[in-house]
């Protein structure tokens, strides 16, 4: 091809490694850089839901996740006051999901591209993206000890987040935009057992959940709508402990427990992005992002490194044209988001639900088959699209002997 490497993938956290990885598996040249140094955090909501998992059990990586000690989840449980809606949020192949911190999830991910041929650079700032006319043909940046470098490459994919700067540089079409919907804030908590279970709480105009993680601590995030965010920003702890007020068995578990850790938090946008483009492709929260709710974006940066690897694989083999491998990946992310996406954008509201929705919610609650389907649902083991099926629905009222 005439270029030092086939392709240069920008950020190698969850989205970058495995992109890095799976490409340089099939005997591609692939560099892959990025301003952080490994181990190190970012903000995250850290689960793996079990379809995640089973993409680390493919890549021959779930072996090495279990050996950190990170402890499994079997049940997600939804507390919405009245009732408590719990269930497996797996399948019999990928039962189990985690709730990793990400300082040792994307060290692993990292050594996992290194291990396959890739060629990863540590602490490198990209300071542009070279572009000839529309068309992305490279980097220029620099390592923090080195002076400035200049690679090239026939693919440059972004995988640098949602202020990507490969984004920026090729300006891609951005559609089905929300604004902030909710910020939230968590920390990690010692002496606060879940007995392997992602718990979830659900009250008016607020919401938080607990996640097990390394290191027997448990990751407590409390959120809020965003219309609150600059107000609410002025006393996180107490508006956070004020929220978990509302469900007074779990503030009282959480006053016996220990906070190990500041806070942090976000609030993010909602959009989804045209993922490719002459010389450039996007994965993971460049190209697509919703709010953290519904705690899908490891899940999503692992779908679309897969994707995205499939399709250049057929670019760069001649199997198919750019055009078409690319618009496949393109159109098969979305077909698998856009259900996910309202939901988690429906959810992001903080509404109490419908009237029809808590309908729904008070017949599935104590038929295990149709709780399991809603935690699944919501976990993105099965489509949202699916369990709301008005054939799956009118199967729940009859069980339950409920009106529809």
């Amino acid at each position: 091809m005439g270029k030092a490497f086939d392709v240069i993938v920008v950020g190698t956290r969850c989205a970058g490694s495995p992109t890095a990885m799976l490409l340089a598996r099939k005997g591609y040249r692939v560099l892959a850089v990025d301003r952080a140094s490994f181990p190190s955090d970012t903000v995250s909501t850290h689960l793996l839901h079990p379809v995640a998992v089973g993409a680390l059990s493919r890549w021959g990586l779930l072996d090495r996740l279990i050996a950190t000690g990170c402890p499994p989840i079997h049940t997600y449980s939804f507390d919405f006051g009245p009732f408590t809606i719990s269930g497996s949020p797996g399948t019999d192949q990928n039962p189990i999901a985690y709730g990793p911190r990400r300082t040792i999830l994307d060290k692993l991910l990292v050594d996992a591209a290194a291990d396959s041929g890739a060629e990863i650079r540590q602490g490198f700032t990209v300071e542009e993206i070279m572009m000839e006319g529309e068309r992305a043909v490279g980097i220029k940046g620099r390592s923090k000890q080195g002076g400035p470098v200049t690679e090239h490459a026939e693919m440059v994919v972004g995988a640098d987040g949602r202020h990507s700067m490969v984004s920026e540089a090729v300006r891609p079409e951005q559609y089905r935009e929300k604004p902030p919907l909710l910020a939230g804030y968590y920390s990690y908590w010692s002496g606060l057992p879940t007995d392997g279970r992602f718990e979830t709480y659900i009250r008016d105009k607020r919401g938080f959940a607990a996640i097990p993680t390394h290191g027997d601590l448990t990751l407590v995030i409390a959120g809020w709508p965003y219309v609150e965010f600059a107000e609410n920003k002025k006393d996180i702890e107490g508006n956070y402990l004020k929220s978990i007020e509302l469900a007074p068995e779990f503030a009282k578990r959480l006053r016996s427990a220990t906070r190990e850790a500041p806070f942090a938090g976000t609030a993010v946008p909602n959009y989804l992005r045209k993922p490719y483009g002459a010389g450039w492709a996007l994965v993971g929260d460049a190209g697509y992002n919703k709010d953290f709710i519904t705690a899908q974006g490891i899940l999503d940066a692992f779908r679309d490194a897969e994707l995205c690897a499939v399709a250049l694989d057929k670019f760069f083999s001649g199997a198919r044209p750019f055009e078409a491998a690319m618009g496949e990946y393109q159109h098969t992310r979305d077909a698998q988001v856009e259900p996910m996406y309202e939901l988690t954008c429906e959810l992001a509201t903080l509404e109490p639900p419908s009237p029809e929705l808590e309908h729904l919610l008070r017949a599935v609650h104590g038929n295990q088959a149709a709780m399991d389907g809603f935690v699944r649902a919501n976990a993105g083991t099965i489509s949202p699209a699916e369990f709301f099926a008005p054939e799956n629905t009118a199967a729940i009222f009859a069980a339950a002997a409920i009106e529809p």
